[in-house]
């Protein structure tokens, strides 16, 4: 039997995700929620798979409906304002939290979709009761779109700093650098490789940790190869979440040259563990990071930048305890899971305190 005086939450997303591990978590622990989750099951890559993807998409809101009737959710929570969130419009259920995962939804920027995506996110945006910013960067396109601000509530989920603590690689004389993004092209390991290449050509010694799976793990593991730094360069696949802070303690820098960036939870750990943070030149790292201030910004795929920013940054190591110092500081007062999560699940429960009360007709189990 269910505790009725726990209130339920419908999930919609990817749960895997290690950024809805955090949200669940979050608001199961800090707002004694009870979650329901449905996602797609068909994976998003590859042309039949997205096609198949799309015809599940299509007939997504029956079942959730179903689960609807079945477990009356008293709020439903959304990934993506142009997928998820989409079908948290559809699905009936009042308050609707959807969180938008990027600067803009409507991605990739070329797509034929992207008049589709828009109606769609268009949609679910006027129908949801909040709108989650995880970021300001994420803000721009919301006020592009004419979105209510009084909507949005612009506020990361955060990061536990009770298991990210400060690097034992400070005192290295070698870059021990680490990659924890996302296995897909929009990422740029393949610049960041090319980039330690001239770093290896330089006679400039380092590891390099490249952290979880995706589309491009076996292209990128040929490509080490071809550059002849295979040796110095590390491949983890998929870990588990409790086992990333272990190897942030073991690294110095933090790499990551994303095409285009919302709020990166990776950089605020890479920041609280006290490793050096060298990001692409993009507004959602520009909101975090200025130029040799608190770390360095570099151009999208301009592997030859990269390196000579590693280097600079490398041969500067005062500049680098100053960085470590005020990003720890920064990471503490802005990005505490602890204290951001309460909020959100507080505005959830005022949320459902405000609703409208439903007449319910079937009992709960």
């Amino acid at each position: 039997m269910k505790n009725e005086s726990k209130p339920r939450i419908l999930f919609l997303g990817e749960t895997y995700r290690a950024d809805a591990i955090t949200w669940m978590n979050g608001i199961r622990e800090f707002g004694d929620f009870e979650i329901v989750t449905w996602e797609l099951k068909t994976p998003n890559t590859g042309f039949f798979n997205r096609l198949g993807r799309i015809i599940e998409y299509t007939g997504a809101i029956f079942n959730i409906k179903k689960l609807v009737k079945t477990y009356q959710p008293d709020m439903v929570i959304a990934e993506r304002t142009t997928s998820y969130g989409f079908l948290a419009a559809l699905s009936g259920v009042k308050p609707a939290a959807i969180a938008q995962q990027g600067i803009s939804d409507l991605w990739p920027e070329d797509s034929l979709l992207i008049p589709f995506k828009r109606s769609l996110q268009k949609y679910a945006i006027k129908k949801a009761s909040l709108i989650h910013a995880w970021g300001i960067a994420m803000t721009y396109s919301m006020k592009e779109a004419n979105v209510d601000m009084s909507k949005v509530m612009v506020l990361p989920k955060g990061i536990d700093l009770t298991k990210f603590k400060k690097s034992s690689a400070q005192e290295s004389q070698l870059i021990k650098a680490i990659v924890t993004r996302s296995l897909q092209p929009e990422y740029r390991h393949k610049i960041i490789l090319q980039a330690f290449q001239i770093l290896d050509l330089k006679g400039i010694d380092f590891t390099l940790t490249i952290v979880g799976d995706g589309g491009q793990l076996i292209a990128l593991k040929k490509l080490a190869k071809v550059l002849r730094i295979e040796s110095k360069v590390v491949f983890t696949g998929r870990i588990p979440n409790e086992e990333l802070p272990k190897l942030l303690d073991q690294s110095n820098f933090y790499i990551s040259m994303p095409t285009t960036e919302g709020v990166s939870a990776s950089l605020f750990e890479a920041m609280a563990t006290e490793c050096y943070p060298i990001v692409s030149d993009v507004l959602g790292n520009q909101c975090q990071i200025t130029h040799r201030e608190n770390g360095q910004l570099v151009r999208v795929d301009d592997e030859k930048m990269l390196a000579n920013e590693i280097l600079w940054a490398y041969e500067n190591p005062e500049y680098r305890e100053q960085v470590i110092a005020k990003n720890k500081t920064f990471v503490t007062e802005k990005a505490n899971y602890h204290i951001n999560m309460k909020l959100i699940a507080d505005r959830y429960h005022e949320l459902i305190n405000n609703a409208p009360k439903k007449v319910i007709n079937n009992v709960r189990d």
